[in-house]
């Protein structure tokens, strides 16, 4: 079934549709992950967006139950070169065409995906629309034109869990020693599992918690997740975050949560021109000097110049172009970083910031 991608500045390509049919809009990415796809799909962060994959053939080891970061695909397409057609792994369940078939996600292949990258990175991320029924590339490019973007909307409140809830562990997780309020603003389950393993019990809360709520459980820990969408679209939320570092609480943030303390702590954010999607971005310690090679997907990025440097220190980098990708505060219990030390999918380089995170809730300080 043939299908044009038409982007708003006019662009458009074909290709063909290898699960579903219909027409969906959101913003057309690219990520330069050689395998993940199926994390990359069931990343809540994808919320809104159209992915398309720079490795040229997907879906060679098909989907399988265990590999999933959280209950659903949240991508709202996925682009690829070519989508195998024999999916094979003793682990696999079902295949990649049947899996997007089933959710309601359009798959499309067949279609020049380093000319997509290239324009993408040249002209930067843009609103699309996907469709197997118009054929007329100009009308869908003013479906495109029309269609609502990602900045100023709230798309993590979409995707967060809506009733607070108790993470269950692992058979094999050790005993719980501390108990950590997680807010889910579109949280990765491996995150979850990670923190789980180090001794920690969770208590999940749904983005529209408020402080109060979160407080009056006494946790020894504060997790901002990752999700979806512009910071400075949920301002409520940034009011909450403010108020629960401020209480004093051991706090962790990650991507969108390395984004929501920014803008709690006085900063400002911006969008990136095409983001950072994919598990070989480079980052920085700038209190060590090493280097790490870490999973990202994000659009938006903290000003690491708007902050007053008495109170808030970068502590990370980004060798691509020089962004913010960690802080930490001078005072209070505090830091985060805009990359995945959860990886899932990636490298685990940093995943060592998670034991970081529960020495500073023993510590109760600053390091």
């Amino acid at each position: 079934m043939k299908a044009i991608i038409a982007l708003e500045d006019g662009t458009s390509f074909d290709g063909e549709a290898f699960a579903g049919s219909g027409e969906v809009t959101g913003e057309l990415v690219f990520n330069t992950s050689l395998t993940g796809y199926q994390e990359i799909l069931t990343d809540p962060s994808y919320n809104g967006q159209i992915v398309t994959m720079t490795y040229p053939l997907i879906g060679n080891y098909g989907i399988n139950k265990e590999d999933m970061e959280s209950y659903r695909p949240h991508a709202r397409g996925l682009v690829v070169g070519e989508c195998s057609r024999i999916p094979s792994n003793w682990r696999c369940d079902t295949s990649l065409p049947d899996y997007l078939a089933e959710n309601g996600i359009l798959g499309i292949h067949r279609v020049d995906t380093r000319a997509i990258t290239l324009h993408i990175r040249n002209q930067g991320a843009m609103k699309c629309v996907i469709s197997t029924e118009e054929t007329d590339a100009g009308a869908l490019v003013d479906r495109a034109i029309a269609s609502p973007g990602l900045v100023g909307r709230d798309l993590a409140t979409e995707v967060s869990i809506k009733e607070k809830t108790e993470w269950k562990a692992d058979p094999g997780a050790p005993p719980a020693t501390r108990r950590v309020a997680v807010l889910d603003c579109g949280m990765k389950y491996n995150q979850m599992r990670i923190l789980s393993e180090l001794g920690c019990a969770l208590d999940i809360y749904p983005a529209a918690s408020t402080a109060g709520e979160i407080l009056k459980d006494k946790p020894n820990g504060f997790f901002v997740s990752n999700g979806p969408g512009d910071p400075e679209g949920v301002p409520r939320v940034v009011e909450v975050v403010r108020g629960i570092v401020e209480s004093g609480i051991p706090t962790f943030g990650i991507c969108f949560g390395h984004q929501l303390l920014g803008l709690a702590l006085g900063g400002s954010t911006f969008k990136l021109k095409f983001g950072h999607r994919g598990g070989n971005q480079p980052v920085k310690d700038l209190d060590t000097g090493r280097v790490e090679i870490t999973s990202q997907n994000h659009g938006f990025c903290v000003d690491k110049d708007s902050f007053d440097p008495t109170l808030v220190e970068t502590t990370h980098i980004n060798l691509n172009d020089g962004t913010s990708e960690g802080m930490r505060h001078r005072k209070l219990a505090m830091f985060s970083v805009q990359y995945h030390p959860e990886a899932a999918p990636g490298p685990n380089d940093a995943k060592h910031l998670f034991s970081r995170f529960v020495k500073l809730m023993d510590a109760g300080s600053i390091e």
